[in-house]
């Protein structure tokens, strides 16, 4: 079976839950039935046979039915599951609204595929610096194991927001959101 009939055959088997929220994925295991030629770019951008994907409903129709197994990312429907490559994160959180202040105060986010979170207990972020450059590289949890990496743009804004608290003896600059601090970065000296 080709990798065209095989995203055929993944869209015909996603249930219609329009309005019902996210399908279960995490319920189904179907036998693995191979990659198919389907990358997520860094940037959020999908590819499918190295054309992207321009069809937003499309794109935000097969963000629904993916899973993350260890490192390894899948599009799952009830009867089958095919993987596909991510170069970083699946999803890009590209739009902050704030609300509050301080520890009141809360931080909604927006992903490339119109997913809607507030950080917190349930969606932490989390920095990773790289060990070359020591440049941030920002996530938020959106779900079951899959996150966003978070714009650069916006994470700009989250360093605005940022004040100074201490974690175990060392000063960080993090943000409040949901009544839990999220460290973004170690206090300058």
């Amino acid at each position: 079976m080709s990798d065209s009939d095989k995203a055929g055959d993944l869209l015909q088997q996603i249930p219609q839950a329009a309005g019902k929220g996210l399908p279960p994925v995490h319920l189904w295991n179907p036998p693995f039935c191979g990659d198919i030629d389907m990358r997520i770019a860094r940037d959020g951008s999908w590819f499918y046979m190295g054309t992207p994907i321009g069809r937003k409903p499309m794109v935000r129709l097969f963000s629904t039915i993916l899973r993350r197994d260890g490192d390894a990312y899948f599009l799952v429907t009830p009867v089958e599951k095919v993987g596909i490559r991510v170069d970083d994160a699946p999803f890009v959180a590209v739009e902050l609204e704030v609300e509050g202040a301080g520890e009141a105060q809360q931080l909604r986010f927006r992903t490339n595929v119109e997913d809607q979170l507030m950080a917190g207990a349930e969606h932490p972020l989390r920095v990773e610096l790289d060990a070359q450059t020591g440049e941030p590289a920002p996530y938020v949890h959106v779900r079951a194991n899959l996150e966003a990496l978070i714009h650069r743009n916006v994470f700009y804004q989250l360093v605005e927001l940022a004040v100074p608290r201490e974690i175990d003896g060392q000063a960080w600059l993090g943000v409040w959101s949901g009544g839990e601090f999220f460290p973004i970065a170690p206090q300058p000296e």
